[in-house]
């Protein structure tokens, strides 16, 4: 996902690629760098592609995970596979750095793709915690409506990820034909673009997850006051591993997107231009929050892990498996 960006170099466009200083077309360097980038760049595309894709059967297959929560984790593992198995590669053939300079078809479409995903797998994980805030916070409300909740996120994720790059590439496509910056154009592509599909999300995030947190301490103090000094020490340890789960969740997130986003959208008004190398491993090291999310948002549950396990071992193949069966190991996990 990236608006207008200015850069300083000409000569070291990307350690694959290199421009002739005569015909300045962009040619190919094949480099031991440029090996391992691929090697670890693929590796990343597998890891995300193989990660989400255990999330979405896994939730497809057993009846037990059919929950509205794990609907929304389905919606995330959808938008993050398509980062895997599109965005990645692409970015790969096509990285960030050759396309500021060579804004072909194939790039503009790359980026689409970019753009959307992205923002449908951010718009996501600001959902799940919202769906968490009904489930925590509002547990009589949360039961009546939330199959109708989890259906309205689901459609404005998607639904929001689309109208944004539509907004940006109408934004672009004015911009490229202003002699000069045009103020409207750069106001929505670099301004009211992350807005809505970054910095209000994060906001969101960060409101719920902490009034989650205030909740379950509240709660946590009021069972240990009721209790013995065992169970109190019980409870302290679901405390510390409920704190711990929330920092993982947001910090991950934020150490992925938030530098990406504070570069392009403040880079525009600044005198001073962005190096190359910087604008990849940004939009890399944000492009890997898709391969963390499996690992976040169901490699922590204990009924997931069981259920990769059946997948992996092959045993939903054998006839002895059935939900009754998952439902049981589910129950002795929670």
């Amino acid at each position: 996902m990236t608006p207008g960006v200015t850069v300083n170099r000409t000569d070291d466009i990307h350690p694959c690629y290199e421009i002739d200083k005569v015909s300045y077309i962009l040619i190919t360097k094949p480099s031991t760098v440029c090996v391992l980038l691929y090697i670890i760049f693929g590796s990343l595309s597998v890891v995300t592609v193989c990660g989400n894709f255990l999330v979405i059967i896994s939730i497809i297959y057993f009846k037990q995970l059919h929950t509205p929560t794990n609907s929304l984790i389905l919606s995330l593992a959808v938008a993050d596979l398509l980062v895997g198995i599109v965005v990645i590669p692409a970015s790969m053939k096509f990285p960030l750095s050759t396309c500021l300079f060579y804004d072909n078809l194939i790039c503009k479409v790359r980026l689409c793709f970019d753009i959307t995903l992205g923002t449908a797998s951010i718009l996501n994980l600001c959902y799940i915690s919202i769906d968490r805030y009904y489930a925590v916070c509002q547990p009589l409300t949360y039961r009546t409506k939330k199959n109708v909740h989890v259906v309205v996120m689901i459609l404005a994720s998607w639904s929001v990820s689309i109208l944004v790059v539509i907004c940006f590439v109408i934004a672009r496509s004015n911009l490229a034909k202003c002699e000069e910056k045009c103020f409207l154009e750069i106001l929505l592509e670099n301004i009211l673009g992350p807005i809505f599909s970054f910095y209000l999300p994060v906001i969101v995030m960060l409101c719920i997850y902490i009034k989650i947190f205030t909740v379950a301490q509240k709660q946590a103090r009021s069972i240990q006051n009721t209790t013995s000094t065992k169970s109190g020490t019980a409870v302290s340890k679901m405390e510390k591993k409920a704190t711990k789960t929330l920092a993982i969740v947001v910090g991950v997130f934020l150490v992925c997107w938030t530098p990406f986003f504070l570069c392009i959208t403040f880079q525009p008004f600044s005198n001073k231009s962005i190096s190359l190398t910087v604008i990849e491993m940004l939009n890399w090291l944000a492009l890997s929050n898709s391969m963390l999310n499996p690992f976040i948002y169901a490699f922590f549950y204990s009924w997931f892990r069981s259920a990769f396990r059946m997948i992996i071992s092959g045993k939903i193949f054998k006839g002895g498996l059935t939900n009754s069966k998952l439902a049981l190991i589910i129950v002795c996990c929670a």
